[in-house]
């Protein structure tokens, strides 16, 4: 990613340290005042309604990314907990800047598409490219399902990908764009890797055929030097080198300890002896 280099270089002193923190602050905060709002005027208020932002209402393109991730008095501490961590690891990883960078690329993403295609929106889709970035870096990394059962997020995030997948192929118009727009960051970050990676593996499976192709049907890896037998023979069939015998011979199980040990006569190796 040169061009997020060059950015950092020239733009990188203007990054948030800790924006996570701050986040989650917001949310804190956002959570307590919809909480103890029993009309639920103040969350209609935050939500971003692309409609209601051209009449004038533009602080919904900020307030929406300080609705909580949870309305349960229990979840959202842990959620907000969770995000906190996820998002000061990939702070860590990348460095301020980058961080910076993708959070805000996910927040301007989702606002284009709110607005061009009057979709209302949460942060939703915003905390899971967190997450789905955070598997990716942090693959076994292992959180307690209720507290009790451990799993690895890379087997949760496959079941986001699952959920992503589905909404793309099932969900309304206004639901694929923004799934689809709220992963764009990710394959920003993570595109070049991901291919990268699907070429070297490309590469050595080629090779691999290729190896393969080049073995003569009739080849063997083992042959006893006693009865002759090889793998094709018989393939639970175990082999062994003897250790008496000079030089590299095998035998099946039959014969490792039964057979006549080979030795090189002694004139052959003073005569190699004098020639090396």
């Amino acid at each position: 990613m040169k061009w997020l280099n060059k950015s950092e270089k020239v733009f990188g002193r203007f990054a948030i340290r800790n924006l996570m923190k701050y986040i989650v602050m917001l949310n804190a905060v956002a959570f307590v005042l919809i909480y103890l709002d029993p009309t639920g005027m103040i969350y209609s208020k935050m939500v971003l309604i692309p409609q209601l932002v051209f009449q004038g209402e533009i602080w919904r393109l900020i307030t929406f990314i300080a609705i909580p991730p949870s309305f349960s008095l229990i979840w959202v501490f842990f959620s907000l907990y969770f995000y906190h961590m996820v998002g000061g690891a990939l702070e860590h990883e990348w460095g301020t800047f980058k961080f910076n960078a993708y959070y805000f690329l996910g927040i301007f993403g989702t606002i284009a598409v709110s607005l061009i295609f009057g979709i209302p929106v949460t942060p939703t889709y915003i905390n899971l490219s967190l997450f789905l970035a955070f598997a990716r870096i942090y693959p076994n990394y292992e959180l307690l399902i209720y507290f009790i059962l451990p799993v690895k997020v890379k087997y949760l995030a496959l079941l986001q990908w699952i959920f992503i997948a589905y909404t793309v192929l099932t969900g309304s118009m206004p639901s694929k764009i923004t799934a689809i727009v709220s992963i764009v960051n990710y394959f920003i970050f993570f595109g070049p890797d991901i291919l990268s990676g699907a070429k070297s593996s490309r590469q050595v499976q080629q090779n691999r055929q290729r190896f393969r192709a080049d073995i003569p049907r009739d080849f063997t890896y083992h042959r006893c030097t006693t009865c002759g037998k090889t793998e094709k023979d018989d393939s639970k069939l175990e082999f062994r080198y003897c250790d008496k015998c000079e030089g590299d011979y095998e035998y099946c199980m039959e014969h490792v300890r039964n057979h006549e040990h080979i030795i090189k006569p002694s004139n052959v190796i003073e005569f190699k002896n004098k020639q090396e």
